[in-house]
Parts: structure tokens; sequence; C-alpha cells
């Protein structure tokens, strides 16, 4: 049973880094984009901003349902018996 309640914490411990790290990296991506495409076509800026905070928002649910799969794993353990 430790052994399980082990290696649900080292599970817990990845899904939050690399939720964190992928979003970090997207926003990243996301954002340089938005400039890029802004600075080429300026009169398209509003429809790309709106749209810039559409896909924000998915990428956002991405990290918001690996938090949740590890608050489940953590307090209501389907692992253990």
């Amino acid at each position: 049973m430790e052994t399980i309640q082990a290696f649900s914490a080292i599970a817990i411990a990845l899904i939050f880094g690399l939720s964190g790290a992928g979003t970090a990296i997207a926003f990243g991506n996301l954002g340089g984009k938005l400039i890029e495409s802004s600075a080429r076509q300026p009169e398209l800026a509003p429809k790309l901003q709106v749209q810039f905070f559409l896909v924000a928002g998915f990428v956002d649910v991405i990290s918001i349902i690996g938090v949740g799969v590890s608050f489940l794993v953590m307090f209501a353990n389907p692992f253990v018996g």
C-alpha cells in the first residue's frame, strides 16, 4: 500500500509539473505568434486577439483537467483498496 501511495505522489508531481510547463510553453508560443501576426497585419489585430483568448481558454482547460485528475488521485485514490 505504501508503494501505491508513493507512486501516486510521484504521478501527482509529474502531472502538476508537466501541465504547468506545457501551459507556459503554449502561452509563450501563442503570445509570440499573436505579436508576430499583429505586426504583419495590424488591421487584423482585433480578430487575432479574439482568437488568441479563445485558444488560451482551451490551453487552460487542458491543464485544469490535469490538476483535477491529480486532486482525484491525491484525495480519493482509486488504486488504494
